[in-house]
């Protein structure tokens, strides 16, 4: 999902009040049960994203649900405010930036791998370790699997996109073959 620059600025600000507060990851945790809460309850939803409804009941409504999931009141007044801004709407863009966040504080970065096929617990370490050691940072692997690649994997780490597919290194060969080095 791509993060709009309104997105950014709100889940920045709520992880400077989260930091300040020494509740980086609590808050994290309330903020992706949320989510969980807005993906199984589409009714509800509608109700909160949809300026259908006034702002006062949109507020007394998140304000009954807030209180019931026992959420601290940074992310009550949050969710609030987003209320009134007209921007919880945003509310995914945001939850996924603000986990962003927490993950670059704590020295963790995401590596989407795509591997011709599955791989083993051995294979995921290995690869999680290589990983780890070129971008000085804990990694967290999601793979998918794509048997076009005939062999080997990609990993796509923040910007940088490491190939070491067998459908890549042929290329590379066919090249190198082709100019006679």
């Amino acid at each position: 999902m791509r993060t709009s620059t309104a997105a950014r600025r709100y889940a920045r600000a709520l992880f400077s009040l989260a930091t300040e507060e020494q509740q980086v990851p609590r808050l994290r945790e309330q903020i992706e049960g949320m989510s969980k809460l807005f993906d199984s309850e589409p009714a509800l939803r509608r109700a909160l994203f949809r300026p259908l409804h006034p702002v006062a009941e949109r507020r007394a409504v998140l304000r009954a649900v807030s209180e019931r999931l026992g959420l601290d009141g940074v992310l009550r007044n949050f969710l609030v405010y987003l209320v009134d801004q007209r921007r919880l709407v945003a509310f995914d863009a945001i939850c996924d930036e603000y986990a962003r966040l927490a993950d670059e504080a704590a020295g963790l970065v995401k590596a989407r791998v795509t591997a011709a096929a599955p791989l083993d617990d051995a294979q995921r370490q290995r690869l999680q370790g290589a990983l780890a050691a070129r971008t000085g940072r804990q990694v967290e692997l999601d793979v998918s699997v794509d048997p076009n690649l005939i062999g080997g994997a990609v990993a796509v780490v923040g910007n940088v996109v490491f190939d070491g597919s067998l459908r890549t290194q042929l290329a590379q060969l066919r090249d190198t073959l082709s100019r006679g080095h």
